[in-house]
């Protein structure tokens, strides 16, 4: 109950009319996104799955304790009793120590498993030269597991990094929306005094009625382009709600709150790309994940090679009734086996070999290639961020210059000596290069958050 409290006390605020927030900056917004997002948590789970994988492999060469007994009587006749206890421990090339007590009685025992009253006790160790000796199946998981994980690390980084792109273009939409929304406001309020004024005048005889019925037009046209807005902004804000979550509990942005205004600067410290331009392209998250899939399929292609050596296993055990004195285990006493085999055509290892090699081949012409768009995106991006910023100082100077005709234009009015048609064409016009201006900014802001997008940076 105080759980669900806590999280109606944290959500309120925005799912209700109350105003305790009324602005939201990129750094909030992108703090709450990375903290509750359930993307951003599932990619922690890639971590997991990495580390549980590379356990997992580990466990090959976890020691074992194996028990075998067997026991036969029909017709008051023990046939046989056999118990058979080994201990092994796996080594990392190939070996395998051994410790082994038997003890078999039974009237039909087979005579080779007759051993003392007391059992028989032996260590040694088993071995293989051929297949197995370099590297082996627990040895090939081992390194692919560790190789996993870093793949793990880098898609985690993917995936936080996409998700983090996608909400840094929905905020700055969200953005774009609000500033439009704030243009059609103060026109339609200019429009609404202007109007007041010129019907003032026809009143007193001192102006046309057309120009009333004009005026009026303007109105009526700033308050449709300010519903247009309102919906735009509507949908920017609800599609910038898609990734804010508030302790696993999804929250609409309320309509009383507003996104602020960001510097250029603090985008690129909030999206770490201060940092770009000592990023090595070889460390992006995209390509250390191929890199880490084609290090295990070269294991997996060493391991197929291997295949192709014939089988040699051995074991080599010292036998002891007593133990515990050390040095009754000795060369007198012993039980060796050797096991080889060799297939005469290898068709299948061969085979397994060259498709292994092929899928190598494959991974290395996707790496090559990725690597490439990852540079030639990048300098793109730089390139056409370059070319904003000039953009952006361009349209500044427009803008400046239409709010100076705009100014003279209306000067002229109040002299008789202009129209609310010229009035309404510069103000047109003006209403025209501050939108552009609001999406050439978008623009730019969009194109840094592509730029992080194409670097795979994961922010702080």
């Amino acid at each position: 109950m105080k759980n669900i409290i806590i999280i109606l006390l944290t959500v309120s605020p925005w799912l209700s009319g109350a105003q305790t927030l009324d602005s939201l900056s990129f750094t909030e917004y992108l703090g709450y996104v990375k903290q509750f997002h359930p993307i951003v948590k599932q990619a922690e789970l890639r971590l997991e799955i990495g580390q549980a994988s590379l356990m997992k492999a580990r466990g090959g060469f976890d020691p074992k304790f194996e028990v075998d007994f067997n026991e036969k009587d029909f017709k008051n006749t023990e046939y046989y009793e056999r118990l058979n206890a080994t201990f092994k421990i796996p080594t990392w090339y190939g070996i395998e120590l051994k410790a082994n007590f038997d003890d078999n009685t039974g009237y039909y025992l087979n005579p080779e498993n007759t051993v003392p009253n007391d059992g028989l006790y032996s260590a040694g160790i088993g071995f293989s030269l051929g297949q197995g000796l370099l590297i082996n199946k627990r040895m090939a998981d081992i390194k692919k597991a560790k190789f996993y994980t870093t793949q793990t690390e880098a898609e985690r980084k993917l995936l936080v990094n996409e998700v983090l792109y996608n909400a840094s273009t929905a905020y700055f939409d969200w953005l774009q929306a609000y500033n439009e929304t704030k243009i059609y406001q103060r026109f339609l309020a200019n429009a609404e005094v202007r109007f007041k004024g010129v019907r003032s005048s026809v009143l007193a005889g001192d102006k046309a009625g057309i120009d009333s019925l004009e005026a009026g037009i303007v109105v009526k046209t700033r308050t449709l382009e300010l519903e247009q807005a309102q919906v735009k902004l509507l949908k920017a804000r609800l599609q910038a709600s898609n990734f804010i979550w508030l302790n696993n509990t999804p929250a609409d942005i309320n309509d009383a709150v507003y996104p602020t205004l960001t510097l250029d600067e603090e985008v690129d410290s909030i999206l770490a790309l201060d940092d770009r331009l000592e990023l090595n392209v070889a460390e992006h998250p995209k390509l250390v994940a191929l890199g880490s899939k084609l290090d295990g399929m070269d294991v997996d292609r060493r391991l197929k090679a291997n295949k192709l050596l014939p089988i040699v296993n051995g074991q080599y055990n010292f036998l002891s009734e007593t133990p515990e004195i050390a040095n009754s285990f000795n060369a007198s006493a012993y039980k060796a086996s050797i096991n080889v085999a060799f297939p005469l055509f290898l068709r299948k290892e061969r085979g397994d070999l060259k498709l292994s090699k092929l899928k190598i081949q494959d991974a290395e012409f996707e790496f090559s290639d990725t690597q490439l768009q990852i540079k030639n995106k990048i300098t793109a991006l730089n390139k056409e961020l370059e070319s904003y910023k000039t953009q952006n100082k361009l349209i500044k100077t427009i803008v400046a210059d239409y709010i100076t005709l705009l100014n003279a234009e209306e000067r002229k009015f109040t002299f008789g000596e202009s129209s609310i048609f010229l009035i309404n064409s510069r103000e047109n016009k003006l209403i025209q290069s501050q939108v552009k201006a609001i999406q050439l900014e978008n623009k730019f802001f969009t194109t840094k958050a592509k730029l992080f997008n194409s670097l795979g940076l994961v922010p702080n």
